[in-house]
This record gives structure tokens, C-alpha cells and sequence, in this order.
């Protein structure tokens, strides 16, 4: 598996992280025997860059997480960077949130994490969505407090603008931003890419396979009832068909080239940009075998080139969240 490096410290970690939130929530049933499974598939590959939210399953992710840690024994702790985050507030059973960014929430819910990960460290600390009553300054503050002290690695932010970054890499290192890239969500390339290569803040992409769309694998009429990409305008009607159309086009560059559509955008990510760590998300080990076949592709210049007139941004269909995802995403 290739390296590539985490914030300022210069971290390594794999080319290729794994997304770890549909192991608990969002993408219909999951088991947590097949997801331990394939955490452990994912370290013999090489992969052990995992990241998780407290908000995911209701600390649901991050408790199975930490009983993957602890049935590895110390030795399996040092072997793996864990990321997780704060900030999103929601009550049992709704999509529903509020953001809180207040520096005692900040400490209340690090500690919470770090007792269901059953670690004395988190590597990577984000904010998961921005809350702008309170100052930058007070959140990173908190933040830099918590490296201080020892209970985190790094720090990063998610869904920032560029100028939330700036103003928050004025306060403490910003190690890494994370928001939505993939072939079918392009809003990071109008500033974010450059503005992270040039404060040496590394982007993690989540949705690089665009909720499994891009996959060729996912029918909207199929999905659980419990799955919220049923609610997600780009996977309903009109908009599922025309995006449907540039997915049918991808299989054929993939089929070209004897690639599954995943392994194309996720090589189209790592051959763009050095700086650039996809981290999508599986809980089945064949699936995870096959992403992680990508960090060894290289697209050429020529072919990135045209996967993005393929998916030129005017051509995707729907926005990327139901209304209430869109809450402290910044622009």
C-alpha cells in the first residue's frame, strides 16, 4: 500500500483509509461481526487509517471500534490511527441536527469518545461541522487545548470553507480537512485543494465512490428503509436517471481498461493530487479488497482529463444532501 503523510507532523498512513460509519448507521443493516471482519482484512492490507464520528450510530461506531482495539491487544492499538469528531448533536432515531462548537461541549465530548474507543489518545480530532456563533478562536482554542493536555494527536476540520481554514491554521496547526470529493462532487477543487497544499493540511475525501453510486451497484428502489440515500435528492427520480447516465459511461471506461468503476475514481483521486486521501467506507471485505487494489493504478493525464469533462459538475444531477445534511456545511 502506498504512504502518504497526515498534517504537519507528517503522519504516515495509507494512500487509502477506510470509512467506517455504515458499519453502524445511514446504509441500512449492519453486523458487527462482519464489520470486525473486515477491520481486520483491512490491516493485513495495509489499511489502518479508520475513521468514525461520535455521531455515528449514537457512539455505536466508535464503541465497536474501540472492542476491535481491545481484542488486538496493545500491539494493535499502535498499529492503527483512529479520526473521529465532535460537533454534530442529534436525538435517537432522527436525521435531524443541531452543531455545537462551544469549548466545553468540545472537552465533554472527547472524553466521551476516547472512553468508547478505549484509547488515552485520538490521532486525529475534527470538527464535523462548523458552528459559526462561536468564534474560531474559542473552538480551535479548545481544540489546542486538548493536544496540550495529551488526549489528541492532531486536529482537523470538516466541510470548512478556505477562509474558515486560514483563520483556524492562525490559531494551531490545521492537520486535515475532510469533506465530500469524488468525481461526482467537485466543490473542493475551487479553493480548498489549493489552499490545504498550501498550508500543508492534508484532504481527506469522504463519498469518494458517491455513496456507492459511482459503484454501478446501487438501485434506489432496492435500498432499506432505513437507508437515508433514499432520501438523497441525487438517488431520486429525474436526477437518479441523468446521473445514472454518466455512471453507465464510467462502467464502459472501466470495462475498457478492466477495472470496476470504483477503482477508476478512486485512482482518478490519488493520480490527481499527492495530497489527497480517499477514505471510502465498506463493511464487506470484498469490497475493501477491491478498493484497496486502486492505491496501485495511475491514470494518466489524459484520462483524468476526460473523466472530468465526464463528470463536469453542470452534468450531476440533485444536491449532495437532503436539506437537513446541509446544516453547517460551509461554502
Amino acid at each position: 500500500m502506498q504512504t502518504r503523510f497526515l498534517g504537519q507532523q507528517q503522519q504516515p498512513v495509507p494512500a487509502i483509509g477506510l470509512g467506517c460509519m455504515g458499519m453502524s448507521e445511514f446504509y441500512g443493516a449492519s453486523d458487527d461481526a462482519e464489520s470486525l471482519r473486515t477491520l481486520a482484512r483491512a490491516l493485513e492490507l495495509g489499511i489502518n487509517f479508520f475513521d468514525s464520528a461520535d455521531t455515528y450510530g449514537f457512539g455505536h461506531n466508535e464503541s465497536l471500534l474501540g472492542r476491535f482495539l481491545k481484542e488486538g491487544g496493545p500491539a494493535r492499538r499502535q498499529q492503527v490511527v483512529i479520526a473521529s469528531k465532535f460537533g454534530i448533536v442529534r436525538e435517537q432515531g432522527k436525521y435531524e441536527r443541531r452543531i455545537d462548537n462551544s469549548p466545553a461541549y468540545i472537552r465533554q465530548a472527547c472524553e466521551a469518545s476516547l472512553q468508547r474507543l478505549g484509547v488515552e489518545q485520538i490521532d486525529l480530532y475534527y470538527c464535523h461541522r462548523r458552528n459559526p456563533d462561536v468564534p474560531i478562536e474559542d473552538m480551535v482554542g479548545a481544540m489546542a487545548q486538548l493536544v496540550a493536555a495529551g488526549k489528541v494527536g492532531q486536529i482537523g476540520l470538516s466541510e470548512v470553507s478556505a477562509r474558515t481554514l486560514r483563520q483556524a491554521s492562525a490559531v494551531h496547526p490545521i492537520a486535515a480537512v475532510q469533506s465530500e470529493y469524488s468525481l461526482w462532487t467537485r466543490d473542493p477543487e475551487r479553493d480548498m485543494l489549493a489552499t490545504c497544499a498550501e498550508l500543508g493540511t492534508t484532504f481527506v475525501a469522504y463519498s469518494p465512490l458517491g455513496r456507492a453510486f459511482l459503484t454501478g451497484t446501487v438501485k434506489p428502489e432496492e435500498l432499506a428503509d432505513n437507508d437515508f440515500r433514499k432520501s438523497n435528492p441525487r438517488f431520486q427520480g429525474e436526477a437518479e436517471h441523468a446521473n445514472r447516465l454518466l455512471v453507465e459511461q464510467l462502467a464502459a471506461f472501466a470495462s475498457a481498461r478492466g477495472l470496476s468503476n470504483a477503482q477508476v475514481a478512486l485512482a482518478w483521486l490519488l493520480s490527481k493530487h499527492s495530497h489527497v486521501i480517499p477514505i471510502p467506507g465498506t463493511r464487506r471485505i470484498a469490497y475493501l479488497e477491491q478498493n484497496a487494489a486502486a492505491a496501485n493504478l495511475t491514470l494518466s493525464s489524459s484520462e483524468i482529463a476526460g473523466l472530468d469533462l465526464l463528470f463536469d459538475p453542470l452534468q450531476v444531477a440533485g444536491q449532495r444532501y437532503p436539506d437537513a445534511g446541509m446544516v453547517g456545511l460551509e461554502s
